[in-house]
C-alpha cells in the first residue's frame, strides 16, 4: 500500500490538485485556441476562440488608439472569432446596428457552468441592452437574489467577455460609474457609455432593451 504512511491531509491535497488539474487540461485540451488582435478606440483588444465559441476578449492599457476598428497582421479565424471581429467593429464604428449582426457564440468554461456569476453574465447579457445601465443592486435582483450584490461585483471582475457582455453597464446605486477593470480602466467605462449614449441619441429609434 503506497499512502499506508502518508498523512490523510497531503492526500487529500494531492488529490485536490489532481482533480484541478485535470479539470484545466480537459478545458484547454478540448479546444484549439486562436487569438486576433484589433486596433480599436480603447487601444488594442486581444481576442481569443476555438471552433466553438469566442474565450476571451482582453482590452490591453497603454496601447495606441486608433479611430478605425482592424485586426493587427493576418490571422486566421474561424467563424466564431470572425463574428467576435465583425460585432467589435460594428459596436464601435456603428453601435446602434449591432443588434442586426449574428452574436458569437461563447465557449468560456466560467460561461457554460450551472453557477450564479455565470447567471448573473448572462443576465446582463440577455436583459441590459445597449445604451441602458443597471445598478450592482438591481442585476442581483434580476438574477434572483437581491442581497447578492458583492456576488454580482464578483461576476462583473471575472467577466471573460466584456463588450459583448457589457459589464461596463453596470453602474453603483448613487449613479457614479464605478470602477473598471481593477480601477485601472476607469476612463474607458466612461467612454464606452458616453459612446452607447451618444449612438442612441443620434437613433433613437434603434433603442434597445431598457430596465
Amino acid at each position: 500500500m503506497m499512502f499506508r504512511h502518508v498523512p490523510k491531509t497531503l492526500i487529500k491535497s494531492l488529490a485536490f490538485i489532481i482533480r484541478c488539474n485535470s479539470f484545466v487540461m480537459s478545458d484547454s485540451g478540448s479546444c484549439v485556441l486562436r487569438d486576433v488582435t484589433l486596433c480599436s478606440p480603447l487601444g488594442e483588444i486581444l481576442l481569443s476562440g476555438c471552433e466553438k465559441g469566442i474565450h476571451t476578449i482582453k482590452i490591453k492599457l497603454g496601447t495606441d488608439k486608433e479611430e478605425s476598428v482592424h485586426p493587427v497582421g493576418k490571422s486566421e479565424m474561424g467563424p466564431e472569432l470572425q463574428r467576435s471581429v465583425d460585432w467589435l467593429q460594428c459596436y464601435f464604428m456603428k453601435p446602434e446596428s449591432v443588434n442586426s449582426l449574428p452574436l458569437p457564440a461563447f465557449h468560456h468554461p466560467l460561461m457554460l457552468r450551472d453557477s450564479f456569476t455565470a447567471h448573473v453574465l448572462w443576465t446582463l447579457f440577455k436583459e441590459v441592452g445597449l445604451g441602458k445601465t443597471v445598478s450592482y443592486k438591481q442585476l442581483a435582483e434580476m438574477a434572483g437574489n437581491p442581497k447578492a450584490v458583492r456576488a454580482v461585483g464578483s461576476a462583473m471582475r471575472n467577466n471573460p467577455i466584456p463588450l459583448i457582455v457589457p459589464c461596463h453597464r453596470v453602474l453603483r446605486s448613487s449613479g457614479d460609474s464605478g470602477s473598471y477593470m481593477g480601477g485601472k480602466g476607469d476612463d474607458i467605462k466612461v467612454w464606452l457609455l458616453t459612446h452607447e449614449k451618444k449612438a442612441l441619441e443620434l437613433n433613437p429609434s434603434k433603442s434597445e432593451k431598457s430596465i
